[in-house]
């Protein structure tokens, strides 16, 4: 979630006044950083039983 705010932060304070497009890429990328995160992480391994806890 640091690396998300950061990049928001310097997309607008640092590269936004060099680069517009630059700065909303950065701010794309950090937008879909943080949902990527979420679904890796909670990914099912190859032993899990998430259907079978008893």
């Amino acid at each position: 979630m640091g690396t998300a705010v950061l990049l928001f932060v310097l997309a607008g304070a640092v590269v936004h006044p060099f680069s517009a497009t630059a700065a909303i890429a950065m701010c794309v990328v950090a937008a879909a950083l943080l949902p990527v995160a979420v679904i890796l992480g909670n990914r099912r391994e190859e032993g899990d039983k998430w259907w079978d806890e008893k």
